[in-house]
């Protein structure tokens, strides 16, 4: 990257087709009851793509169809999504319905079966019933409206409450580029992925590679740094269709404006990864862990998220406890290196340990912050010039309710 000044700009009004050159559309099919459930996104043009995966051994159908798309065509004109079924441990079947989807889509738009991508969320171990889908498929009505947008983000949520939805601009060669992303995400939350799918759509002019290097990199600083629950799915992706069509020379790290670019790129990534972190199932609270003074930004990365995603600390957020005891335990076990007599914890602007010793605090001003719908912890370890962040919510009781009957 550059040092550069750069511009980045939140638009508002904006969502995942307004980028040019980008259509949508979302339907109710048939697979849920009565919620939108198949949606279609499409480029005018095909356009470089970039794709992050789950991590989990066990991965999805669709999977399969939209890393040969990613990785062996590296371009993508359309991505065809299901929610409310996963598509995920169904055997051959489950391979032959997410080839069918690829194909559904492709004749549809008149495209060749290689540029279209497939993802489904939803229910594991169930074989997708292809009806509807088939049925479906003619009924999509692609469009560039805001309102186009809208339908395909709420076609793909499952037990997410709100949908989520950011656009930012920057200047590259002088030219307005605009990069937007919707996602779903809400419970099975561990990245190296978690259960979500993200789509970022951009009219950016950058070759598939470069951009796979640059998002791999913000994926570790974003969608991997959030935790719900722990829970590793089968069928995380998160897609980035770049067209061109802004009209901008080729983006590579040389580039001039290269940092305006990757600086917005993260921006719609870390506001997508932070929006499922407050999503999470049940989830009242937003938790946002920042860790300094790590030996190594790995490493602060490593200890944030595991502070995040301890349940001790999740409850004690959640009922409102200034237990520090919790997050410093889970410092601990980490498996980073620590001085405990270096540590030093605050929640939100309380300081609570100082170098290992505790400090006198307000209990009223504690329940206070930590009744705020953002709870900010910083842990410094004083090791080296390591920095990280981290995002999660609280464990609640409706957590469970929720994943106690998913299924039924």
């Amino acid at each position: 990257m550059t040092n550069l000044i750069y511009e980045v700009r939140k638009l508002s009004s904006k969502n995942i087709v307004s980028p040019k050159g980008f259509s949508a559309s979302g339907i109710h099919c048939g697979i849920k009851h009565k919620k939108k459930d198949l949606a279609i996104l499409k480029s005018e043009v095909p356009a470089s793509v970039a794709g992050v995966f789950t991590t989990n051994a066990v991965q999805a159908a669709p999977l399969k169809v939209s890393k040969e798309v990613v990785y062996n065509t590296k371009k993508m004109q359309a991505i065809i999504v299901n929610s409310g079924n996963a598509n995920a441990c169904t055997g051959k079947q489950g391979i032959a319905d997410a080839y069918e989807m690829q194909k559904l889509a492709a004749d549809k738009l008149g495209i060749d079966p290689s540029l279209v991508g497939v993802a489904s969320t939803g229910v594991i171990g169930e074989i997708l019933n292809m009806e509807p889908i088939r049925s479906g498929v003619g009924m999509l009505n692609l469009g560039n409206n805001l309102e186009d947008g809208i339908d395909f983000a709420q076609a793909i949520l499952t037990t997410d409450t709100v949908m989520k939805n950011t656009t930012y601009s920057t200047i590259v060669d002088g030219k307005e580029v605009i990069i937007s992303g919707t996602a779903k995400g809400s419970g099975m939350i561990e990245p190296n992925m978690a259960t979500m799918l993200g789509f970022i759509t951009t009219d950016a002019n950058i070759e598939s590679d470069e951009l796979q290097k640059a998002f791999s990199e913000i994926t570790d600083l974003t969608f991997n740094s959030i935790t719900v629950d722990g829970d590793t799915s089968t069928n995380d992706t998160v897609l980035v269709m770049a067209n061109g069509l802004a009209g901008n020379d080729p983006l590579t790290p040389a580039h001039p404006d290269w940092a305006n670019f990757y600086s917005t790129l993260k921006a719609v990534a870390e506001d997508l990864a932070k929006a499922i972190a407050r999503d999470g199932e049940g989830a009242t609270k937003l938790i946002e862990v920042e860790v300094e003074g790590a030996v190594s930004d790995e490493e602060a990365r490593k200890i944030a998220k595991t502070v995040v995603g301890s349940p001790l600390v999740k409850t004690a957020v959640f009922g409102c406890d200034a237990n520090w005891g919790r997050i410093i335990a889970a410092v601990g076990y980490s498996g980073a290196t620590v001085d405990p007599e270096k540590i030093t914890i605050k929640i939100g602007n309380a300081l609570m340990v100082e170098n290992g010793e505790p400090v006198k605090f307000s209990e009223e001003e504690l329940i206070k912050i930590l009744k705020a719908n953002e709870v900010k912890i910083n842990v410094s370890l004083g090791q080296g010039e390591g920095k990280g962040l981290a995002w999660g919510c609280d464990l609640t009781y409706d957590y469970v309710q929720i994943n106690a009957s998913y299924r039924s």
